[in-house]
Formats: C-alpha cells, sequence, structure tokens
C-alpha cells in the first residue's frame, strides 16, 4: 500500500476512498460475526465467567486482522505498512499511547474529583488487578487490536496515500461512525444461522442515546487519529494503547459496580460524563505536543551532511 511519501504512483480517489471503506466493513462484519457466534460457541463448549467474553472477542480479531494481512498481502504489503512495527518500537509507543490518555484522564478526573464532581470508593486492589488483567485481554481482542487495524490502519493509510491529513482524519473517524451500526446489521443477519439471539439492529449499541453516542465517537475517533500519528515507529501501536487506556479508565470510572472492578465512582449528576470528552481533547493536545517535540528531537539528532572532500570551497569574489 503506497503511504504519502512512497515513489509508487499515488492510488486515484476512488480506489483511496474503496480501500477505506473495505476497513470499515471489515470491522463491522468482524465485530457482528463475533458478537453472534460467540455466545453460542461459548454455550455449546460449556465454559462460564471469562471464558464466556473471550471467546467472541477473539474471534473478533481472528476475522479482522487476518483480512487485512490478506489484502496487504494482494498488494505486496505487509502490517507494517499500516503502522506497527518491531516488539521493542511497538511496545514503546503502546506505552506512549497508553500514559497520555491515562495521563489526561487522571489530569481532568482529578480536577473534577477536586472540585466535589467524583466521590470515589475505596479500592480492592486484588479485584482490581484481575479486572485490569481480564478487562485488558477481552479489550484488546474485541476492540482495540481490530478496530485499529481495520481503521487507524488499513483505512487511515488508503485515504493518507491519497489524500492530506486533514482529510483521512476526518474519512477515518466517519468511518469509524458507520461500524457499530452496519455491525449491528450483520450480527442480525448471522444470529439466525447459528441459533443465537441478536441484539437490535441501531446506530448505538443498545440503551444507549445515538446521537450522545455518535458524538462521544467522533471525538474518541480523532483522539485516536491524534494518537496513531504521535511517533513515528510502530504508530499503530500507540493508537492500540490508547484505545486501551480509554475503555479501562471509563469501566473502572463509570463502571465500576457493574463490571466487578474493585472501584468505583459516584457522580454528583449525570452531567459529570461530559468530562470524558474533555479528557479524550486534553489527550489530543498531549499527542500533538508529544508529535511536536518528537519531530524537533530528530531534527536536531539528525546529522549534518559533510561536504565532499573533493569539493573545495569557492574563494570570496573581490567586490
Amino acid at each position: 500500500m503506497a503511504g504519502p511519501h512512497s515513489r509508487t504512483p499515488a492510488p486515484s480517489p476512488a480506489g483511496a476512498l474503496g480501500r477505506a471503506l473495505g476497513g470499515g466493513l471489515v470491522m463491522a462484519v468482524a465485530l457482528g460475526a463475533g458478537t453472534a457466534v460467540g455466545p453460542v460457541l461459548a454455550d455449546a463448549v460449556g465454559v462460564s465467567g471469562f471464558v464466556v467474553r473471550l471467546i467472541p472477542a477473539a474471534l473478533v480479531s481472528a476475522v479482522a486482522v487476518p483480512l487485512v494481512v490478506f489484502a496487504l498481502r494482494r498488494r505486496g504489503g505487509s502490517l507494517r505498512d499500516i503502522g506497527f512495527g518491531g516488539p521493542g518500537e511497538s511496545l514503546r509507543a503502546l506505552l506512549v499511547g497508553a500514559g497520555v490518555t491515562v495521563g489526561a484522564a487522571a489530569l481532568v478526573l482529578g480536577a473534577g474529583t477536586a472540585a466535589g464532581l467524583l466521590s470515589w470508593s475505596r479500592p480492592d486492589l486484588p479485584e482490581l488487578a484481575g479486572f485490569l488483567v481480564t478487562n485488558g485481554v477481552v479489550a484488546l481482542l474485541l476492540e482495540a487490536l481490530p478496530e485499529e487495524t481495520t481503521l487507524r490502519g488499513h483505512t487511515w493509510t488508503a485515504l493518507r496515500g491519497r489524500f492530506g491529513a486533514l482529510v483521512s482524519a476526518l474519512g477515518t473517524t466517519a468511518v469509524f461512525l458507520v461500524v457499530p451500526g452496519l455491525s449491528t446489521v450483520v450480527e442480525a443477519g448471522v444470529a439466525p444461522l447459528v441459533g443465537g439471539e441478536a441484539g437490535p439492529v441501531g446506530l448505538a449499541p443498545g440503551g444507549q442515546a445515538p446521537v450522545d453516542y455518535l458524538i462521544l465517537l467522533t471525538v474518541f475517533g480523532l483522539m485516536l487519529v491524534a494518537a496513531r500519528t504521535a511517533v513515528r515507529r510502530a504508530p499503530l501501536c500507540a493508537a492500540i494503547g490508547a484505545h486501551l487506556a480509554f475503555l479501562t479508565v471509563n469501566r473502572v470510572v463509570f463502571e465500576g459496580d457493574e463490571r466487578g472492578a474493585g472501584w468505583s465512582v459516584a457522580l454528583s449528576s449525570p452531567d459529570v460524563e461530559l468530562l470524558v470528552p474533555v479528557y479524550l481533547l486534553v489527550a489530543m493536545a498531549g499527542f500533538a505536543v508529544w508529535r511536536r517535540v518528537a519531530k524537533r528531537r530528530d531534527t536536531v539528532a539528525r546529522p549534518r551532511p559533510r561536504p565532499h572532500p573533493l569539493v573545495i570551497a569557492r574563494p570570496p569574489r573581490d567586490e
């Protein structure tokens, strides 16, 4: 897949848009099929607890990632072309993405706590640690890995190979908004075929106001693009880290009691949840600063070219 600075000819606008939409379609099919087949498979195997959540999550990644790899190989590319890297650089990028997101959340939610908007329970450390591990595995396989591979990976790279950064960011986020609703259509079609029950078809998951959900998803999607463009090496892993951190923070803070996270928060009013898009905006600013500092550091560290030894300096001209 041609990147923005590749020497290969840029794809046509229609070709770039087609590949971009293909990334969203892959994610919608994987999410819809995984959530439809997973519970049926778990029931057939007779498992319970954490494994019930793990099976559909693993199915989503098992469908989405290989399809992206197949599409890349057809064009002679690999996962590195969409932002993955080696183990060391991937881990560093993952930590940058998670660290900036958690730092932004701590800053905003800490200010909200100081203002009396949030009241924290006493944490149950063993239960919290267990939740962080199990939630992290499920969130990685169900959402962070497949969504970043298909969207901020495949879709972003397809658009960036033909369009500018702003158009690519907005286009990737627009595709991101379509995926949840399309996945409910896929689930509704697959579930009856495997003897399962599908959830309601709609733009947002059951129980959430569609407009509020899509607004939050827009800010979240733009934050993930900011994370994906913040580092030079293994940039997609920064988006994966940011995605995981966002899901973890929100599930502990706003759903801690429901999910048995070992730590929970009482809100002074439902409007306190507006702190979520606020900390996402702070995280976006943090990634922009990180990108600028890293670019400046690279410029300073880049050695200046030495003159060729056979080049003789021209003597100054007489006035």
